[in-house]
């Protein structure tokens, strides 16, 4: 099976997982994109969504899915969303799409995490992927030598040759270099850090489960 197909495999194994009635929170990305697609075929049955991302909030106005702003709703039964990278522990990297604040708020909000990835994301020890953190623009310079001291690289995400900018209308520093042990006090340590907006490790809000495509079908892991 192609990458294509995996994500479209997960993306339908995730429907089971949706309220019927509720309002579901989606987040970003390709996979996502596969999980909107099957959405679809059930938006009678939901409420609405509560979405992390312009361009998901996009996706789900199109196919007819009414999109709450996330203050409007006091808590979200689940959140479905992929993972850059994901360990054994059901903590993950995210932020490759440049949406993890957001992503991270809809996760904080809801009471379940369903991640919904291909097998090439389970890794034993994360970091291979760059740890993306989004940051105040004037802080990114000392937060890049933040990232060296502790071994890392950080590198300011351009498009263009110029700095991409959020949603939230802030910076990307991508951080290469590091392998993350211990998420939990990694991320703790770093949303410490004075200008930085969010991290991209999910420990705190890590997945509650993660829907694994493979050749031979969904692998359902429980954390």
């Amino acid at each position: 099976m192609t990458q294509d197909e995996l994500k479209a495999l997960v993306g339908q194994a995730a429907l089971r997982y949706v309220e019927p009635g509720g309002i579901v929170g989606v987040g970003t990305g390709s996979t996502v994109n596969k999980f909107i697609e099957a959405l679809a075929a059930m938006k009678d049955q939901v409420r609405g969504a509560v979405s992390s991302s312009v361009a998901s909030t996009e996706r789900l106005k199109a196919i007819g899915i009414p999109v709450f702003d996330a203050n409007e709703v006091e808590e979200l039964a689940v959140y479905i969303d992929g993972a850059d990278e994901i360990d054994g522990g059901g903590h993950m990297i995210k932020g490759g799409g440049a949406a993890l604040t957001r992503e991270k708020i809809v996760a904080a909000q809801s009471r379940r995490f369903v991640c919904i990835a291909d097998e090439s994301k389970l890794v034993p020890v994360l970091g291979n992927f760059p740890v993306p953190v989004e940051v105040i623009p004037m802080a990114a310079a000392r937060i890049t030598r933040q990232f060296a001291a502790m071994g890392g690289q950080a590198r300011l995400r351009l498009k263009d040759g110029v700095p991409i900018v959020t949603d939230n209308g802030q910076h990307l520093l991508d951080v290469s270099g590091l392998k993350i042990a211990q998420p939990l006090a990694f991320e703790s340590e770093v949303n410490q850090w004075p200008g930085v907006v969010t991290v991209g490790v999910f420990a705190h809000q890590k997945a509650s489960v993660c829907l694994l495509g493979t050749p031979s079908g969904v692998r359902t892991l429980d954390f």
